[in-house]
């Protein structure tokens, strides 16, 4: 449990019966209205319980922005959060997190890709008593079959990796009780992996199948550039085996020097002549080659310590656009980012 948080001192009723939807936007003019109109659909048809849908505008430059504003004027539970400039999407995720009022979270991408209509299910496993529930990728529509590949490896090699129960096969889309919310967002980690760090904490978690559909309209925002930088987040976050990994590839390769060095020696006394040119050259670039390897490992977790030794804020929200009759009060996000204006 996270120093100074006591579970029993966030209830899940302590902000009433609230649903908040975290939707991170970058770039994605094109699918907004959809998917607006789509997830209030299934807003409305929950029973017993109100709703807000916060943006939040991970500095588009196609106008984004310009359309959630236009759903603030309409819809007194849509809420905007604009960034400052591109912080990435799981910096996103967390300051819709940090900004949701509800006693439960959903997060959700706006490409349409994870069907809003499933979060009615995650609402009846979450009324079951369940504080997590995530959406497990059965299929994956409309996505090549290298990205599905690699992501399916990912997922396998990460959960070998780490000792933690991190699901394979599901993304951020997930609903989170107010009691797992209030401990994520005591951890203030600068390369952030949420879905490990949601596993990390605990709880009743459970998984939900759901078919992934393709997306609505627009391109990716994760290509492989990105999709290889989230892996490396996931697992340096999670894991010391890489660096146990360098020690065992120096101790390896130091057994094959010696082992090489006591066959020339014995070659020697044998009176064998040895040329050697290319057999240096394979084994200088060998070592070289496995020394660089160890380095970019170290280098990776020096350079995520020296990103939490800044104490930069998370992010910067530029300004926060809702409607003039507020329909529930504003938690304090002091702590976890920072506002030029409001």
């Amino acid at each position: 449990m996270p120093q100074g948080l006591d579970a029993e001192k966030v209830p899940d009723s302590a902000v009433g019966s609230l649903l908040s939807v975290v939707v991170p936007v970058y770039n994605e003019k094109e699918v907004l209205e959809e998917f607006y109109d789509r997830t209030k659909r299934v807003l409305l048809d929950v029973n017993g319980l109100d709703h807000e849908i916060i943006f939040v505008d991970d500095g588009s430059c196609d106008g984004s922005a310009q359309v959630i504003t236009q759903f603030v004027g309409q819809d007194a539970r849509v809420r905007l959060l604009k960034l400052s400039r591109n912080f990435g999407h799981q910096i996103a995720i967390t300051a819709g997190i940090d900004a949701a009022c509800g006693n439960a979270v959903v997060v959700i991408d706006a490409d349409l890709q994870d069907p809003p209509e499933v979060i009615l299910r995650f609402i009846e496993k979450w009324k079951e008593g369940y504080d997590v529930v995530y959406g497990v990728r059965e299929t994956r529509d409309g996505e090549t079959l290298v990205k599905v590949w690699t992501a399916s490896i990912f997922y396998r090699i990460l959960k070998a990796l780490v000792n933690l129960d991190i699901p394979v096969d599901a993304g951020d889309f997930r609903l989170m009780s107010r009691r797992v919310v209030e401990h994520l967002k005591a951890m203030q980690e600068r390369d952030r992996f949420v879905r490990g760090l949601v596993s990390w904490i605990g709880f009743r978690q459970i998984g939900m199948m759901y078919r992934r559909d393709k997306r609505y309209a627009g391109e990716t925002k994760y290509p492989y550039r990105k999709m290889i930088r989230f892996a490396l987040d996931g697992i340096t976050a999670f894991s010391s085996i890489p660096l146990k990994m360098a020690t065992i590839m120096g101790y390896l390769t130091s057994l094959v020097a010696f082992a090489y060095a006591c066959s020339v020696i014995v070659q020697k006394f044998m009176g064998y002549t040895v040329q050697g040119w290319a057999t240096i050259m394979v084994g200088l670039l060998f070592l070289g080659g496995v020394q660089l390897i160890c380095l970019g490992i170290l280098g990776e977790y020096i350079g995520r310590i020296f990103n939490e030794t800044k104490g930069r804020p998370l992010y910067i929200i530029d300004h926060e656009a809702r409607s003039d009759r507020p329909r529930y009060s504003l938690p304090d996000r002091a702590a976890s980012g920072s506002f030029s204006k409001d």
